[in-house]
Formats: structure tokens, C-alpha cells, sequence
């Protein structure tokens, strides 16, 4: 299952009018770059994985966390075709369950600082998005609600992780949909493939759950017909990372 500022907290929200420039297209410049890095689609020792990241394109903090987190091993890269990532919400037709079937991205887990430096980051093709019904997926991606054409990412970028027990957290950062910047926390639980503390493994899971409103991204629309509480979850499988 994002920030505009990859330090601050507050909401941006991208103007309606065509004509302006929309925030979000200098925060993919921003992203883009490193989920290469996330997709494996680089090697980590060539000199060219930093060409992208420097003269301040990349905020430096968390470039430096994420490439730190590769040479360390401690950066997973989600495995998409063992991961799922979508939401439910409730409607006058029941309960309506999606998943976008695109999206990318990786998990830097440091345990031994106590999640401190600990960094997720996730981008979605919201014009992935699959239902079981194909006249929910159309109104789904529509004006009235994701705006799939004009918004065609939903990112995350995670800004702290909070540990409960072995497994389970509290992770806060700022989701992106829409053309608007909230903050979201999830809740998360991160293990091994066995079930229990994940700690150096070559693969972990990481199951994720958050509430937002989506009204708060200015989905709006249908208020009557479709309820203004979405849950979003993602169960993602994301494998260990290492320089050669």
C-alpha cells in the first residue's frame, strides 16, 4: 500500500486546473530514480546506480538509508507476483474488495536500531486496479473516484517505524492518490516465511492494514452509494537485496 517532502509531514494537494503543474509530477522525478534501485533494474556496485540520486534529485537522507540498506543487506525488494495490494470499502451492493495487479517498490529493515532508520516505499499503477465486476473497476477508476488517467500512481513513503512486539508495528508516512498528500498509519505485521521475527532473512512478509477516508483525497463523489471509510491491505512477499 508517501510524502512530497521525503522529511516533512504536511498535505499538498495538486490543483484541479490542467494548466497548472501538479506536485506529484516532481515527486515521481524524485521516486522514479530510486525505484529502479527497488526493481533490480541496476546494479548496485556500477557507478551509474548514483548518477540519478545526486545533484539533489533524491532528498539524500533517504537515498543514503536505502543504498546503506542494499550494501548491508538489508533492503527487500517486493516480489510482485507472490504480493498482493489493494483495498475493500463498503457500498449499497455489499462489500467491494479491488487489487492493482501493478506496483513496485522495497522495505529497508534495520532491526538492530529499533526500526529508527527502517524505510518502506511502494508505488502503484492505479490503472492496474482488478475487481470482479467490470462495471465496479470503471467507476472505480473514473473522475468520480481514483481518476486513473490523470492520476495514474498512488505512492507511499513511509517517515517512521514504530515496533510493538517481534512482529508487529506501527508504520506512519505519507499516501499519495488522487493528486493529494495525506499522512496514514499502518499497521503491520513483519515476519519471516515461517511466521516469526524476521531478522536477516532472505525473504519476509509483510502484511499491512490502514483505514483513510477517502473523501480526504477528494473522492468525494457518491456519498449515498459508496462509503467514505476504505480499508487498504497489502500482504507483500519481498526478497533480500545485496550488492554483488
Amino acid at each position: 500500500m508517501l510524502r512530497f517532502s521525503l522529511q516533512g509531514g504536511a498535505s499538498c494537494a495538486c490543483s484541479r486546473d490542467p494548466g497548472e503543474k501538479c506536485g506529484l509530477e516532481s515527486m515521481l522525478k524524485f521516486i522514479l530514480p530510486l525505484l529502479l534501485l527497488l526493481s533490480g533494474f541496476a546494479n548496485a556496485d556500477d557507478n551509474r546506480l548514483c548518477a540519478p540520486f545526486r545533484d539533489g534529485v533524491v532528498d539524500k537522507t533517504l537515498v543514503a538509508e536505502m543504498l546503506k540498506a542494499a550494501k548491508d543487506g538489508h533492503l527487500y525488494r517486493i516480489h510482485s507476483t507472490t504480493s498482493r495490494v489493494g483495498f475493500c470499502v463498503d457500498s449499497l451492493i455489499g462489500r467491494v474488495e479491488a487489487e492493482f495487479k501493478g506496483f513496485r517498490g522495497g522495505f529497508a529493515l534495520r532491526r538492530e536500531v529499533w526500526g529508527d532508520d527502517s524505510q518502506m516505499l511502494v508505488m502503484i499503477d492505479s490503472e492496474s486496479l482488478k475487481t470482479d465486476r467490470q462495471f465496479i473497476k470503471d467507476m472505480m477508476q473514473s473522475e468520480r473516484f481514483l481518476h486513473a488517467r490523470r492520476y495514474p500512481k498512488i505512492l507511499f513513503v513511509s517517515s517512521a517505524l514504530k515496533w510493538h512486539s517481534d512482529t508487529t508495528a506501527d508504520l506512519y508516512g505519507m499516501l499519495t492518490m488522487h493528486g493529494t498528500s495525506k499522512p496514514v498509519k499502518f499497521r503491520v505485521e513483519v515476519t519471516n516465511i515461517l511466521g516469526s521475527r524476521a531478522e536477516h532473512e532472505q525473504e519476509i512478509v509483510v502484511i499491512a492494514k490502514a483505514k483513510i477516508r477517502r473523501s480526504d483525497f477528494g473522492m468525494d463523489r457518491l456519498q449515498m452509494f459508496v462509503d467514505d471509510t476504505v480499508e487498504l491491505c497489502l500482504t507483500v512477499s519481498a526478497l533480500r537485496y545485496q550488492t554483488q
